[in-house]
């Protein structure tokens, strides 16, 4: 069954990853009038825009997989509040959430959500892997920075509670999410000592 993305949802996904790429390359830059300002938002694009992307493409292709309507939506008000308190030199990014209809199982809606914190996953230990090749320079920074905030993002996405994913992969399987959260504290512990 081939992913189905409408005009609106593609248009919500383009504007949400340019939002919070600005939002952190301001920050990254120290400010909108940071020499680096360019450079920084290049680094967010392609490490916060595509991890935050690639997570909630997650979500969809497996909750369509089952069956189930699947579109992110973009949340216009938090984007302006992302890009607003990246001024302050903070971000509160919570751009949008992929709307999921149908009949969904707990054990399905499980593994739903559990699908975003994987794909971060992956892309931290592809980022980690390439830090290993990639010594100097921009793409030095690119990587190392790929694998923080990648494993940041599973991290924040598995804490059980409020609308987070790891509260709908606890309810579903308890060995599954701890398994999953042990690895993701790992990755973010050795990005801490690494980097």
């Amino acid at each position: 069954m081939p992913i189905k993305f409408s005009k609106i949802e593609l248009r919500d996904l383009g504007k949400a990853w340019l939002f919070i790429s600005i939002a952190f390359g301001i920050v990254l830059s120290g400010g909108v009038f940071g020499a680096s300002l360019f450079k920084s938002f290049i680094l967010a694009a392609l490490t916060v825009g595509t991890g935050f992307l690639f997570h909630e493409l997650g979500h969809k292709i497996v909750a369509q997989r089952y069956g189930c309507y699947a579109e992110f939506r973009a949340d216009n008000f938090m984007l302006f509040l992302a890009v607003l308190t990246s001024f302050l030199g903070l971000i509160l990014a919570a751009p949008g959430a992929v709307m999921i209809s149908g009949h969904i199982s707990k054990e399905r809606n499980g593994k739903i959500s559990i699908a975003g914190p994987l794909v971060n996953i992956v892309l931290a230990l592809i980022f980690l892997g390439l830090s290993f090749i990639v010594t100097t320079g921009f793409f030095q920074e690119l990587v190392m920075f790929g694998f923080m905030v990648n494993s940041w993002l599973a991290l924040f996405n598995l804490l059980p509670f409020w609308i987070l994913d790891g509260k709908k992969v606890l309810a579903w399987n308890k060995g599954i999410y701890f398994l999953t959260m042990l690895v993701t504290v790992g990755l973010f512990i050795s990005g801490i000592v690494l980097f």
